[in-house]
């Protein structure tokens, strides 16, 4: 078992770096600041370009976030129906891999931007529903208390990965503004400075890293004690019909979907226009946000690492709701602050304090994202039944994603609005708030006992 565990460990080592990479620190930004570049060749005033690109950008992850919520418990049904779920990993992790891949082809100068989305975007599905899948195994590999801390640990592992990751590819691939990496040397591999391969490679290097390091799982984390049969799609959408009408007794899982709908998607959005932030906002160049990534990453790992602990100890639902509270002052900070004042006070010119601050928030952020994230996984398994697991993990995706596109929506509306980047993330503040609401009616220990007696 000890082996299983291990296995199911690396396939977030190896997965981790689409996230992280590219989600959040380098394409994401890379991708904002060739589409300012573009719009701004177009004649549009920075604070225009600044809003089209991070409009462009929300559009596109609120379309892949529907797509992805709503096949998910579909296809968790149909793997729960066959009892099988590594043919649909494989499938999911070789989109990741085709996607990280894609990217190397970005035009730098913008005249490809919708392809540099779709690219992205397809990777980017492959990884969300993998980790679908994934996590639907959480149940088979740990039990009771355990579970906590097999999650946090499995978070903390997969953020080391993408520390280590960033460490390679910002040392070594990724050029600064005079050409040279944050070492002072020419990127690897004769990389052109001026059509930013060093960058564009990241996409690459995430599929290679995943290509490698999913062995352990395929090879650890077999299926063979899981019954087998054909998959049917009549089957699968009976069940799927009886787990959503089942919700009507299951009040808890019923409370627990729905204020994961609205905290996990504010969770995202934070994740998702981070890097994005700091290049609109704060002006902060691709390698800047990398080694903010570095130190988010950090962050992230070692508070999973203690919020599994937690976890275990005081359970998740506590853990979860300090951890949303937490989460809400950090946005209030970010939304009240400027290159050149915070919460209204005007600073001395050229003052470092906001820089400073944004580093801070960004160790919170990913520090207690990752608790976030590792808690929610908990308490899903404290309402999953046995037997069901990969769709009723499908239905937590389904939850994760039915309101994706909220946060990048009034992101994207509120951006409009205001013609700020900065005020452009306040809405993430409302939707922390009522996920927290809504947990109040969840049950501490789950109510999978609920499906299973009835």
């Amino acid at each position: 078992m000890r082996k299983k565990i291990w296995g199911w460990y690396f396939y977030d080592w190896a997965c981790q770096p689409y996230n992280t990479l590219m989600l959040t620190f380098i394409f994401g930004p890379f991708f904002a600041a060739t589409a300012v570049e573009y719009y701004a060749s177009l004649g549009l005033s920075e604070d225009a370009a600044d809003a089209r690109a991070q409009t462009l950008w929300s559009n596109a992850l609120t379309i892949v976030g529907l797509i992805i919520g709503f096949s998910a418990p579909i296809l968790g049904a149909i793997a729960d129906s066959a009892g099988r779920r590594m043919p649909w990993l494989m499938g999911f992790t070789a989109m990741l891999i085709a996607g990280g891949f894609a990217t190397w082809f970005s035009d730098p100068n913008g005249g490809n931007l919708i392809f540099m989305l779709m690219a992205f975007c397809f990777g980017f599905m492959g990884s969300e529903l993998a980790y679908i899948f994934a996590n639907a195994q959480l149940p088979e590999i740990a039990q009771g208390d355990d579970v906590g801390s097999v999650s946090g640990s499995g978070f903390a592992f997969g953020y080391l990965g993408g520390v280590i990751s960033l460490l390679i590819v910002l040392p070594l691939f990724v050029a600064q503004g005079d050409g040279k990496t944050i070492l002072g040397i020419d990127p690897l591999f004769g990389f052109d400075p001026s059509m930013k391969e060093g960058t564009r490679f990241t996409g690459p290097f995430v599929a290679l890293w995943c290509l490698v390091f999913a062995i352990p799982y395929f090879a650890w984390m077999n299926e063979t004690d899981r019954p087998k049969s054909r998959p049917s799609f009549a089957v699968a959408m009976s069940r799927l019909k009886s787990s959503i009408a089942g919700l009507k007794h299951r009040h808890s899982q019923a409370f627990f979907l729905a204020a994961s709908m609205f905290y996990r998607d504010a969770m995202n959005g934070l994740y998702t226009f981070g890097g994005i932030y700091a290049t609109l906002v704060l002006d902060w160049d691709i390698v800047k946000i990398g080694v903010f990534g570095i130190v988010a990453a950090i962050g992230a790992m070692v508070f999973s690492y203690l919020g599994g602990k937690m976890d275990r100890r005081l359970g998740p639902k506590p853990v979860l709701m300090v951890t949303i509270v937490l989460l809400i002052a950090v946005c209030i900070v970010i939304v009240s602050m400027t290159k050149d004042s915070i919460f209204g006070v005007t600073l001395p010119d050229g003052s470092t304090l906001p820089d400073t601050i944004f580093f801070v928030c960004g160790v919170l952020i990913g520090g207690f994202g990752g608790m976030l994230q590792s808690t929610s996984r908990t308490l899903m398994v404290r309402h999953t039944a046995k037997g069901r697991e990969t769709l009723e993990f499908g239905l937590y995706g389904l939850s994760g994603r039915a309101t994706a596109f909220l946060a990048p929506a009034l992101i994207g509306i509120a951006t409009t609005i205001t013609g700020s980047a900065r005020l452009g993330v306040s809405p993430l503040i409302g939707l922390f708030i009522i996920g927290f609401i809504l947990l109040l009616w969840v049950q501490p220990k789950g109510d999978a006992e609920t499906w299973e007696n009835g």
